[in-house]
Formats: structure tokens, C-alpha cells, sequence
């Protein structure tokens, strides 16, 4: 269980740097020139990996539904959105509330999909996380 913990941990820190560099880019340039190049190298970097690795081409590709599809479209949405922020209003305060909407979501999605544990719960340990993140930003 640690391991997936360390990995979580380590994705988490791999998007607060992505939305620094690709803030920093935007600065220079724009949001959107800063997305292409994120989603441009990040292309090449997955073609080589996954022509090491495979799995590119699974067998059962005629059995995915379109809308699968969509989270590229959403990713691509999210790096724009945040780089512009980035630039606008810091990277510390992009970040947490990034984690917020995440938080949120991701208690309406389990809500809804009925996912097992308690929803009351959920949303009292967002609530607290979320009034733990806004005392941490608010002037003394």
C-alpha cells in the first residue's frame, strides 16, 4: 500500500512542477502556445515509451465507447486553463484550487456512482480540508 501512496505522492508533485514550467512558459509566451508544446513533447515522449513498452493498440479498441475518448479533451483544457492562472495568480494558489475542484468532483462522482464508504463523510473531510486550505491563504 505504501508504494501506491509514494506514487500518488509523486504524481501529485509531477503536476505542480508541470504547471510551474508550463506557467513560466506561458509567461514568455501564451497559454496556448504553452499547452501545444506541453501536449507536443508530451506526444513524442509517449510515442517512445509506448514503442518500448507496448500497449499502444489493444485488440478490444472497436469495443471502447467514443466518449472514453473525451479525457484528452479535458486534459487539454486543463493545462491551458491552468497555465494562463498560473501567470495570473501564482502557482501555490493555482494549485490548491486545482485540488479543490479535484476534491469536489471526485466527491460528487462517488456520490453519484454510489461508490462505497460514507458520502457524509467524504464531504465532511473535504469540507475540513477545504477550510484548512482558505485559513491557510487568508491574511493574518
Amino acid at each position: 500500500m505504501i508504494w501506491f501512496v509514494f506514487i500518488a505522492f509523486l504524481g501529485g508533485a509531477s503536476v505542480s512542477l508541470s504547471r510551474q514550467i508550463n506557467g513560466r512558459l506561458s509567461l514568455s509566451t501564451s497559454a496556448m502556445h504553452s499547452s501545444f508544446w506541453n501536449h507536443f513533447v508530451g506526444l513524442g515522449l509517449l510515442t517512445l515509451m509506448a514503442l518500448a513498452f507496448g500497449g499502444l493498440f489493444t485488440p478490444q479498441i472497436a469495443d471502447i465507447p467514443l466518449w472514453a475518448y473525451l479525457g484528452g479533451t479535458v486534459g487539454v483544457v486543463f493545462i491551458a486553463l491552468s497555465s494562463w492562472l498560473v501567470a495570473r495568480i501564482g502557482a501555490a494558489q493555482t494549485a490548491l484550487l486545482i485540488i479543490a475542484g479535484q476534491m469536489i468532483s471526485g466527491v460528487v462522482l462517488d456520490i453519484l456512482r454510489d461508490a462505497p464508504g460514507s458520502p457524509l463523510a467524504r464531504a465532511f473531510g473535504v469540507a475540513m480540508i477545504l477550510a484548512g486550505m482558505w485559513l491557510s491563504q487568508s491574511k493574518r
